[in-house]
């Protein structure tokens, strides 16, 4: 059971390593040969945990063996186009100046009612809308509407509105991060003095986001009772 318990943590612990080396993605963002990779190193690694008399080493270097398989080829799509095109293919117009490329549905093996399903799914009720729409090689659609479908900007109107700001995590749970600390460009003083300021100590903060112009909203915990 020790020797089980042992090896599970192990594949774990290569299984987030493999897949944080492969870099952050989504599943339906995963490009075909990242797919199979994942593929391969699951099946991989559930067979020294389901057999105890297999080797651990015949499962974790075949899986060592895969993420540099996949970070060279990753490498080369980097160099190369062509080599991007092999593995991942290309993207594919399915609409183009408002209309249905026939020949490209064919290819992609895509009928009418699954176009119009990832319409609806970016929020395209109405084909009659889209001016161009690309099949990408994760296998997601982008689309462009036609310019009288499209909500007017603050371009169009002659507004001039500052741009958006990003809010940061700064304390979670109590919890400080440093990291969003020195994206917003604040210190522990300008912190502290914040909190001091608030009446608030850190550990009955719940929530605090903080942006670049410095500033922020303060969520207490709820007291239990």
């Amino acid at each position: 059971m020790t020797v089980i318990l042992i090896r599970t943590i192990i594949i774990y612990a290569i299984m987030i390593f493999s897949i944080k080396m492969m870099g952050k993605r989504q599943i339906s963002d995963l490009q075909t040969s990242e797919l199979v990779i994942t593929i391969m190193i699951s099946n991989i690694a559930t067979l020294p945990m389901e057999d105890p008399a297999e080797p651990l080493i015949s499962s974790l270097l075949p899986i060592i063996i895969l993420i540099c398989c996949e970070i060279t080829v990753s490498c080369l799509m980097l160099k190369s186009r062509k080599i991007r095109e092999i593995v991942c293919g290309k993207p594919v117009v399915v609409i183009k100046k408002g209309e249905i490329q026939q020949k490209a549905m064919k290819y992609l093996r895509l009928s009418t009612q699954d176009l119009i399903e990832q319409l609806r799914q970016l929020d395209i009720f109405d084909i009659n809308d889209v001016w161009y729409a690309i099949m990408e090689t994760n296998g997601q659609m982008s689309v462009l509407k036609k310019s009288e479908s499209q909500p007017p900007c603050a371009k169009d109107t002659g507004l001039k509105l500052p741009n958006p700001k990003i809010n940061a995590v700064i304390i979670s749970d109590g919890v400080i991060s440093e990291e969003s600390m020195k994206f917003c460009g604040i210190d522990a003083d300008w912190l502290d003095k914040t909190l001091k300021e608030k009446n608030i100590e850190r550990k009955d903060v719940f929530l605090m986001t903080t942006n670049e112009s410095k500033e922020f909203k303060i969520i207490k915990k709820e007291i239990s009772t």
